[in-house]
């Protein structure tokens, strides 16, 4: 089975496979001869050649650190090795005994260009202790490039947990095998610095959770129009502002025609955008291929009554901000259904829903998946992906400048004009997710909600073959 490059596995489902590559004739200490010489490149190459101080832990981690210090040896890379603990399994005791170099005791903090942290990996669950927290913080104090094996040691591998305030961030982190949750979830990811990965021949794993990729999005057809290429309805509240830059942004992500459905006709409303003020009559039209509600909704009752409204139309529907919080469990319409929280309304479905707040941001985004019934994007600086089946969707670390007011509005109006395009409310919430942070990177430093609306364009032509 060949290796899955995108997968993202907890801790229990990589040592399975690991195991399953052992079982299949592939002895452990050649996995770590293949993971320590592949780490020795990376700080060789981005060392320039630089020495290099490798810290070593007691365990196979540690284990990957000797054989990276033989590597670059033979590479004629000066080479420091710190053994923080004994090794203690046995691949890691045979790769220190093949390290012909001097191993040095936990002593002073020498100070060089590159330090290769391998103390701890992927299967840490509890704080550094003092002693190995001080020696890890001291070394990288005096070390200008500083790479992880893995995981920077002190990071809890499937929640992301930072076991140990203080930690020092890292220039790279090069994972080992396939991608971990930590790599990708708050408050760990900021410390990984650049992501690379090496391939030790893991296969996929059913289920697993993937990394958010670049979609493929077609032009429309030589025969397209309008309708065939979708048409979206925005169901605007008493605030219709955000509706209007949900639909600006909607209009540049592929759907043929964006309709604004209000209860009186706004100010602002652009000559490109067509407003209906028919109250929801127009819902009934049977061209409409997605609906939008929530931005700009509000919440009081005439607002839930315009959610149920849009709801009863049975269409592919994007619920987003204040429709979150007035959703529940008995609300009417079974079509799919994309739910985009931020932290502080998925607090409000779960309490809707009955679920506890519990668990990592993946577990609870697949709870109130199964629940809704619905696809899920939890959003935040760790933004993820759940459905009902149970597949999970992990986003890279998107530009740090989309935390403005409106930029919720504007993924949400994307995301409805891709549903509008094709109806699949998995993929839709995926492109969506990923033209957002495109359009971000476009945008550079300092944007405002509709300079990320406007690039929306730009992004979706990165997409296009």
């Amino acid at each position: 089975m060949p290796a899955d490059l995108d997968q993202v596995l907890d801790v229990a489902a990589m040592r399975a496979a690991e195991a399953a590559l052992i079982d299949g004739g592939i002895p452990a200490q050649t996995l770590m001869e293949v993971a320590g010489r592949a780490l020795g490149e990376w700080a060789r190459r981005l060392g320039s050649g630089r020495p290099v101080t490798v810290l070593c832990g007691p365990g196979n981690n540690g284990g990957d650190g000797y054989v990276a210090a033989r590597y670059l040896m033979e590479q004629g890379v000066p080479v420091t090795v710190i053994a923080a603990r004994e090794p203690l399994t046995p691949e890691a005791r045979t790769a220190r005994a093949l390290f012909l170099g001097e191993v040095h005791a936990p002593g002073a903090f020498p100070a060089g260009a590159v330090l290769l942290d391998c103390l701890f990996g992927s299967g840490l669950s509890r704080p550094l202790p003092d002693d190995l927290f001080a020696l890890l913080t001291g070394l990288a104090e005096g070390h200008t490039l500083r790479i992880a094996a893995d995981l920077p040691s002190g990071i809890e591998a499937d929640s992301g947990a930072v076991l140990n305030p203080g930690l020092p961030t890292c220039n790279v982190t090069v994972a080992l095998g396939a991608w971990k949750h930590a790599h990708y979830a708050m408050p760990a990811a900021p410390l990984m610095g650049a992501l690379r990965l090496v391939e030790i021949g893991v296969a996929a794993v059913p289920g697993a959770a993937r990394v958010l990729a670049k979609p493929r999005i077609s032009p429309p057809a030589p025969d397209a129009h309008k309708y065939k290429r979708g048409l979206l309805a925005v169901v605007a509240g008493m605030m219709p502002g955000a509706a209007l830059l949900s639909a600006e942004a909607a209009q540049r992500s592929g759907a043929g025609y964006v309709k604004l459905l209000a209860p009186a006709r706004p100010e602002g409303v652009p000559p490109t955008l067509v407003c209906d003020v028919s109250d929801l009559a127009a819902l009934a039209d049977p061209r409409i291929a997605a609906l939008l509600v929530g931005p700009g909704l509000g919440r009081s009752a005439e607002a839930a009554a315009r959610l149920a409204a849009a709801l009863s139309a049975n269409r592919p529907i994007v619920i987003d901000a204040d429709a979150l919080v007035l959703l529940r469990p008995e609300s009417p319409g079974m079509a799919p259904r994309v739910l985009t929280p931020h932290e502080g309304e998925m607090a409000a479905l779960e309490a809707a829903f009955g679920l506890a707040a519990t668990g990592t941001r993946r577990a609870r985004a697949l709870a109130l998946a199964k629940a809704a019934k619905a696809v899920v994007l939890l959003k935040g600086p760790d933004s993820l992906i759940a459905n009902p089946g149970g597949d999970v969707i992990v986003s890279p670390r998107a530009s740090a400048w989309l935390s403005v007011a409106g930029s919720g509005d504007v993924l949400a109006g994307i995301i409805a004009s891709r549903l509008a395009v094709h109806g699949d409310a998995f993929l839709a919430a995926q492109e969506g997710l990923w033209l957002h942070g495109e359009a971000a990177r476009r945008c550079g430093p300092a944007f405002t909600a509709g300079d990320l609306a406007a690039a929306t364009g730009y992004a979706l032509s990165a997409a296009c073959p």
